[in-house]
């Protein structure tokens, strides 16, 4: 068994050098200029980010679903495994070479995830289709938000395009009425919850590991 890690493909982005290595068949990890950025190893957040709000919707004819960023696919994954057969689900990344491996070196940890039927994959900023569905007549189910820069970033920018206050009405908006805003962040962000309770929502934060990293899944309504 090789058990020395490899590269498998690297990409140049706005952040960096974007790496891709794996090790053995089902062991990967991504990164930006030696910053870690995901591992295949540590998935129970990114699995619950997927799971909860999608679970909710599982009772509903053609539920829709707006979800960012792709990353390795489990929380693409886990949404699936919990919609309906006829949900639609919007997948919206930024980097294109991200769907490249999850279609291919990495499809093994999602039996494929992205190509699924029900899937409809974009490449740009989710916030503008927020803008378009806040402003439109199809609203959004659930909106489920893994970007890795976090919820941290807006507390010292009250226009950040994804957690500033503005951007959580749009979001707001976006949602039929009811519907749930699901956000992965590294710990609890009291700044973030503060924003959520301005604009009018409620909100639970569940912590999926008992051990290791304390990410936070936050729902909000």
């Amino acid at each position: 068994m090789n058990n020395e890690w490899r590269t498998i493909d690297d990409e140049e982005v706005d952040e960096g050098t974007m790496l891709l290595i794996q090790r053995g068949e089902r062991e990967f990890v991504i990164s930006v200029d030696h910053l870690t950025l995901m591992t295949s190893e540590s998935n129970l957040s990114e699995l619950e980010l997927g799971r909860v709000p999608c679970g909710r919707l599982k009772n509903q004819t053609n539920p829709r679903v707006l979800l960012a960023g792709l990353g390795m696919g489990y929380t693409l994954r886990a949404a699936l495994d919990a919609l309906p057969p006829g949900a639609h689900v919007d997948v919206v990344e930024l980097n294109t070479v991200i769907a490249y491996w999850c279609r291919g070196p990495m499809a093994i940890l999602t039996d494929n995830a992205v190509d699924d039927p029900r899937v409809e994959l974009h490449f740009g900023d989710v916030a503008e289709k927020i803008r378009i569905a806040a402003a439109g007549p199809e609203r959004y189910d659930s909106i489920i938000l893994d970007l890795y820069q976090g919820t941290f970033d807006a507390n010292d920018d009250p226009n950040h395009p994804h957690y500033g206050r503005a951007a959580l009405v749009k979001t707001r908006r976006a949602l039929v009425p009811g519907g749930i805003l699901a956000v992965w962040t590294e710990e609890a962000d009291e700044g973030f919850e503060e924003r959520l309770r301005g604009v009018g929502f409620e909100f639970e934060a569940l912590r999926p590991e008992l051990e290791g990293p304390q990410h936070l899944v936050y729902l909000a309504w």
